[in-house]
């Protein structure tokens, strides 16, 4: 008879939802992806079929039938409130009633993920943005996060906007020429500036495509184009003002442990060290720095935690 617990991991996002399989010494056996699981775009029942379906894919990965759990910590985007997290809570306890159930904030797992002893600074850079501040007497804070229409200026979303603005504004004559407009095109496959119209107004899916563009304009500014940089240099500054916001709430003084995730800031070069000046300029003393390139890790130590009692 198998005698192996298993613990399972969610990071659940507005672009993708990934689960870890692990054994109960956080051993990764198996991974699943499956689209996004932000419930505040998609509703719960689809945020919910969504997480099955990472977690089917993760045992199917380690070549397992899916078993009872001994840990399960979700982390997702968009549950900022209790009724939201007693929502998944309950959710999961039918779904995994043997299990040891932990919701948090995904930014929750990238605290647990990558600062040395689980407090600092947890900034997400990807879609969407946010910077989640733990103390080290566990005191919370967060600044940002709102969403595309009321903040998430650092985001994957805002430098994929700014570019498609900064495209037609040079077609226009109102801004300067830029290398932005024929990137975007060839990213999109289009042939002239004005298809961006309809691709954008009458094409998408959903913010993950104008967020996707931040690779793009990542790529243009190492090329040297002044207004990509200055696009992403705009960006860092925004992610610098939500760390300074975060470190004032919670009165933090000395070096702060800073773990960074979400693919725009992770991925992108240009990004982080705009970033990491911008704190400069603005007096943070960030120690250390740590990409966090997979915050279901995070999920990982906290279900064993909770496994552990």
């Amino acid at each position: 008879m198998n005698q192996t617990r298993y613990l399972m991991g969610i990071d659940g996002g507005g672009t993708k939802t990934q689960a870890l399989l692990a054994d109960e010494n956080g051993r990764v056996l198996g991974k699943g992806v499956a689209s996004a699981s932000n419930f505040q775009v998609i509703g719960h029942l689809a945020a919910q079929a969504a997480i099955q379906e990472a977690m089917d894919a993760a045992w199917a990965a380690a070549d397992l039938s899916p078993q009872p759990l001994h840990g399960f910590c979700l982390g997702l985007a968009g549950v900022d409130r209790p009724v939201e997290r007693a929502l998944f809570h309950e959710w999961a306890a039918q779904i995994q009633p043997q299990a040891q159930v932990v919701m948090v904030h995904d930014a929750v797992l990238v605290l647990a993920a990558g600062t040395p002893a689980g407090w600092g600074l947890a900034l997400i850079c990807g879609t969407g943005s946010i910077v989640h501040g733990c103390s080290p007497s566990g005191q919370l804070a967060r600044a940002d996060g709102w969403g595309h229409l009321l903040g998430d200026e650092g985001s994957g979303y805002a430098v994929g906007l700014a570019a498609l603005r900064a495209a037609m504004r040079a077609y226009d004559g109102r801004g300067p020429a830029t290398a932005l407009s024929a990137a975007l095109l060839e990213r999109w496959g289009l042939a002239t500036t004005t298809d961006l119209v309809p691709r954008v107004y009458r094409e998408l899916q959903g913010k993950h495509e104008i967020a996707a563009l931040a690779a793009t304009v990542e790529m243009v500014a190492a090329q040297g184009d002044p207004l990509a940089r200055s696009i992403l240099a705009t960006t860092g500054h925004e992610l610098a003002l939500a760390a300074k916001a975060v470190i004032g709430q919670l009165q933090l003084t000395g070096p702060v442990p800073c773990a960074l995730a979400g693919g725009v800031i992770v991925a992108g070069r240009i990004v982080r060290q705009q970033f990491e000046s911008a704190a400069w300029q603005l007096g943070l003393n960030l120690d250390p720095i740590t990409p966090v390139p997979e915050p279901a890790i995070g999920a990982i130590r906290l279900a064993q935690a909770a496994a552990a009692g």
